[in-house]
């Protein structure tokens, strides 16, 4: 029994955008029956990527992971809800904030925000250097 206090379900967020659903499997577990939180670390990677992605118009590289909160278990069979909104744009990196909640495999259509992290991105040339950020879509 995890020791954070019962979830409280939530709205999903309307002003960010729905990047990734994936639901974790029972490989994904740790020693304790919890889904690893490396693996939903690496999820909130993929999907923080998707919008810098627009920006960038080509290479880019995770650069920090500025902050990261578990705030409820992840478990097996729970459909998981990557939502991303940019937070800042600078000359080479973009900054997103992601979010994650969790549709429960016994109540589903309520959600549990499980995750939130704030990520930045670089973009990067052909030999991994930074480079500015076309400016065509502002």
């Amino acid at each position: 029994m995890s020791t954070v206090s019962s979830s409280s379900h939530v709205q999903l967020p309307t002003d960010q955008e729905l990047v990734l659903k994936v639901i974790p499997m029972p490989g994904d577990c740790n020693a304790n029956g919890d889904i690893f939180g490396g693996w939903v670390m690496a999820q909130v990677d993929l999907a923080g990527s998707v919008l810098p992605a627009r920006y960038t118009q080509g290479r880019m590289a995770t650069v920090a992971v500025n902050e990261f909160i578990f705030k409820q278990p992840v478990r097996v069979g729970d459909i998981l809800s990557f939502f991303s909104k940019v937070s800042r744009i600078g000359r080479t990196s973009i900054t997103v904030k992601v979010e994650v909640y969790a549709e429960r495999y016994r109540s589903q259509g309520q959600y549990t925000k499980v995750t939130e992290a704030s990520l930045t991105y670089v973009a990067i040339d052909d030999q991994g250097r930074p480079r500015p950020i076309p400016k065509t879509n502002e």
